[in-house]
């Protein structure tokens, strides 16, 4: 199926498959994939390593904003898929943890920070065809993006996916305090003064609480072809 050089954006809650099935459409139709989230990620590991974050969360704004147009944080494509780097050093795993996860959505929701990252993903994004995934692409991102999608499922089946995917990676998470940040993030993410996330007017909505891959591919496949005409 050939598909035109457009934006995807695909928007939703925690813990929704939003990457999983933004990769899957990256690879099923040739698109460039960007996490969002991922920059947001790299960000809050930045200054947690760096003390900008103290024991009670407390974040150091004054000394983020400093340093925070010098990060080199940029993704690199291999044929193992998309990975996130801090200047030469991969930190594609390390942003995944839950000390990361804890403290993310307080950070990502400081206005200079996702102003950083907006700009970062808009030079990523030149030119081609691109599906990027976050809170606020289909928002604020990419407003005019040609296709929205906004994720949604089940508190509890958002909890255990994040839950089967710690423990995979080798953690020892609480079950009950994966769903708990899950909540956390859920409520600062749609509260913030910035960019909150909320549902674009145009967006289609697909809540995935007892959907496959598959047919999450077989769903956005038929989208595409309505939106663009394409029947072969």
């Amino acid at each position: 199926m050939q598909v035109p050089d457009v934006v995807i954006a695909v928007d939703g809650y925690s813990s929704t498959g939003k990457s999983t099935f933004a990769k899957m459409v990256a690879k099923a139709f040739s698109f460039l994939y960007l996490d969002s989230g991922a920059m947001y990620r790299g960000v809050t590991l930045y200054a947690l390593e760096n003390g900008m974050i103290d024991a009670e969360g407390k974040i150091d704004e004054a000394a983020l904003k400093a340093v925070i147009n010098t990060l080199d944080l940029h993704f690199v494509h291999d044929e193992e898929g998309t990975k996130l780097y801090l200047s030469d050093r991969c930190i594609e795993g390390e942003i995944r943890t839950l000390g990361v996860s804890s403290h993310v959505s307080p950070v990502s929701a400081i206005p200079f920070v996702r102003n950083y990252v907006d700009d970062r993903l808009h030079s990523f994004s030149e030119g081609g065809r691109v599906i990027m995934d976050g809170r606020d692409i289909g928002t604020t991102v990419f407003p005019n993006a040609e296709i929205k999608v906004f994720m949604t499922a089940d508190t509890d089946v958002r909890a255990r996916r994040r839950y089967d995917e710690m423990v995979a990676k080798g953690e020892n998470p609480d079950f009950e305090e994966v769903k708990k940040n899950l909540l956390e993030r859920d409520y600062i993410d749609s509260h913030r003064e910035t960019s909150p996330l909320t549902q674009a007017a145009d967006a289609y909505v697909m809540d995935n609480t007892d959907m496959t891959l598959h047919e999450e591919l077989v769903w956005i496949t038929g989208l595409i072809q309505g939106r663009f005409g394409i029947y072969s």
